[in-house]
């Protein structure tokens, strides 16, 4: 099994998330990463679900979250090029000046920022793959993360091409949610 990663489109109604969420709680699937935003056109959201699941696992997935009415795409792009993006906050302890200097040292290696100065803490800003989150906790780590936070993943995919298809409103517009769905997948 490895991490799929979902980009769905839906509709922008109250309820929607928790009847996606619904849905992979009731098949049992465990969401690693759930990020939900809105988009470019008014009246649809995006999420990002990364979930541990092998290709059969995936398919079932994208074919159940076709079944939600508000479901305008589904695409999993664990296979594509694209960009993926987390943002963390990190509250680190730093208690004289020589440890400030330090921690923003590595704040610089790691193209971190500064979003807070406390007189005996620093919050920074990362945004980056969840590797590199990784990288800066644990070199931070020996100075004493007081708090941190993660969002869920964001991906894109790369190039224009590939996003065309998203492009038209008429096929993703509310009123006409069900025109992008795979005709095989109805059958799932």
């Amino acid at each position: 099994m490895s991490l799929h990663t979902f980009v769905v489109h839906t509709e922008d109604n109250p309820g929607v998330l928790n009847r996606v969420a619904s849905l992979f709680r009731r098949r049992a699937y465990n969401i690693d990463s759930l990020c939900v935003g809105r988009t470019h056109k008014p009246g649809v959201s995006r999420m990002t679900i990364v979930v541990e699941a092998d290709d059969f696992k995936a398919r079932r997935i994208e074919a159940n979250l076709y079944k939600l009415v508000e479901v305008l795409d589904v695409e999993d792009i664990t296979h594509r090029a694209a960009v993926t993006r987390d943002l963390a906050l990190i509250k680190v302890r730093c208690e004289s000046q020589e440890l400030r200097s330090q921690i923003l040292q590595l704040t610089e290696v790691f193209r971190a920022r500064v979003v807070d100065l406390g007189a005996q803490s620093l919050m920074l800003e990362v945004t980056g793959t969840p590797d590199k989150i990784e990288g800066l906790l644990e070199v931070l780590e020996p100075f004493g993360i007081e708090e941190m936070v993660q969002t869920g993943r964001v991906s894109m995919i790369r190039g224009l091409a590939e996003t065309q298809r998203h492009a038209t409103p008429a096929t993703n517009s509310p009123s006409n949610a069900h025109a992008t769905r795979p005709e095989t997948l109805h059958h799932a």
